[in-house]
């Protein structure tokens, strides 16, 4: 099949939507920098594209198209951060068979920059995820899981920062909570911690001490839980903190046409995102950064395809 990617429905001009409430006017004479995250959550083992007969997603999918998709990018763009917010592992024969070997391979070729930890990452037990680690040419971020009494201690840690074109990007990761949703002898003596707590200090420490001009959360919290109102999600952790530019979210599988924009606990807009599933939409979103502002070109996510 001759593969081909186009963006759904892209406007002819993209929205520009400031986070610091600078006239976007300003930047006529100061420098500004570009930052591409593209980023993808809930992949599920799925390596193959879905089969052109397929009732929902016909021919959607695949990893050598998400492959050559962002090969296309990385082309077209100089600074970019691919990430993962979760749920790599489960949901194809290929994780029953391999474990997540394939996954962390493809993954690693792909050169994904960074990813966290979502509740089926555990399904193989916290011990099969270390024994695939080998096979990972990228590191696991979880701020909210405590691993000290487990493999996993000090291999994955809360957070990570990258420097693009002199813009320090600081990215940390959280994980939904995993007593009764997974059992208890697979993560073992993993404890969670609370999620909104914990990215309060954690992004309080990217500002203040790491210095971070971009902050990134990966989170496998869930979009929102309308009927479950005291349950932590990418809305309400946008709302209660104050340091975070954006939510890259998982776990419930919620597609979102293009980025949501909230306001946190000071005023300011934090970009909330997820794209679906199985490996079907790409998510890419672009910061605009100088010395006076910041802002994203509000466009479409992207379908592999």
């Amino acid at each position: 099949m001759k593969r081909r990617t186009f963006i759904k429905n892209t406007a002819a001009t993209s929205a520009l939507v400031t986070l610091s409430g600078v006239s976007l006017s300003s930047f006529a004479t100061v420098k500004e920098r570009k930052i591409t995250i593209l980023h993808t959550n809930d992949v599920h083992s799925h390596i193959d594209p879905f089969p052109e007969n397929h009732p929902k997603n016909p021919a959607m999918g695949g990893v050598a198209r998400r492959a050559s998709l962002i090969e296309q990018i990385r082309k077209e763009e100089t600074n970019v951060l691919l990430l993962d917010a979760g749920d790599i592992f489960q949901g194809t024969p290929y994780f029953n068979y391999y474990g997540g070997e394939l996954e962390f391979k493809l993954m690693s070729m792909m050169k994904y920059d960074l990813a966290t930890m979502g509740n089926h990452d555990f399904d193989n037990g916290i011990d099969g995820f270390y024994a695939q680690l080998p096979h990972a040419n990228f590191e696991f971020v979880s701020a909210n899981y405590d691993f000290k009494n487990t493999v996993l201690n000090g291999i994955v840690k809360p957070y990570k920062t990258f420097i693009k074109d002199g813009i320090k990007i600081g990215v940390f990761g959280l994980g939904v909570q995993l007593e009764g949703l997974v059992d208890k002898k697979l993560y073992k003596e993993t404890i969670y911690n609370n999620p909104i707590e914990v990215a309060t200090d954690i992004s309080k420490t990217l500002k203040e001490t790491e210095k971070c001009d971009l902050i990134i959360c990966l989170s496998h919290l869930g979009f929102d839980y309308k009927n479950e109102a005291e349950k932590p999600s990418d809305m309400k952790l946008a709302e209660a903190t104050k340091d975070i530019d954006l939510i890259i979210g998982g776990h419930t599988h919620t597609f979102l046409d293009k980025p949501i924009i909230k306001t946190n606990k000071v005023g300011k807009q934090v970009v909330v995102n997820q794209v679906g599933a199985y490996g079907i939409n790409l998510g890419r979103i672009d910061f605009y950064l100088s010395d006076d502002s910041k802002y994203i070109s509000q466009e479409k996510n992207i379908i592999v395809q």
